[in-house]
């Protein structure tokens, strides 16, 4: 029998980045219970840890590979720089100086985040909320 997360309804959804959010999930990074909204973005960014992600990832069935790491800590790195989540365009730009033109791309980021992409899949791991407008 598959595991599911525990949920919790309205009221710690309060300050969760998605208004329409009715309740939250809990996932469990090393004991400890991290809220997360019903899509798997965290509520609250500073309780983000390499765990999470790895937590998080397994929850989606996502084997995390060095690949994976650039990207999550590139999404984490851009955010404290800019105060803003990167655009796929940046990440393209990046990767493509970063690992070539064959794997910097937007196809090959996909690839690695099958469940949205770098911009939902890759945010949730590395912490960020969810972007306004995205559905």
């Amino acid at each position: 029998m598959r595991h599911m997360p525990k949920i919790n309804y309205r009221e710690d959804a309060v300050n969760t980045a998605n208004p329409y959010a009715i309740y939250t999930r809990k996932l469990v990074v090393n004991g400890s219970e991290v809220l997360t909204d019903p899509e798997g973005y965290i509520l609250n960014m500073e309780e983000w840890s390499e765990d999470f992600a790895r937590a998080l990832a397994e929850q989606e069935k996502l084997v995390l590979t060095d690949e994976h790491w650039d990207v999550i800590h590139f999404i984490r790195e851009y955010y404290d720089e800019h105060q803003v989540q990167a655009q796929v365009r940046d990440m393209i730009r990046h990767f493509r100086a970063a690992w070539g033109p064959e794997r910097g791309t937007n196809h090959h980021l996909h690839d690695l985040f099958p469940m949205g992409g770098p911009q939902k899949q890759g945010n949730r791991l590395a912490g960020m909320r969810k972007t306004k407008g995205e559905h």
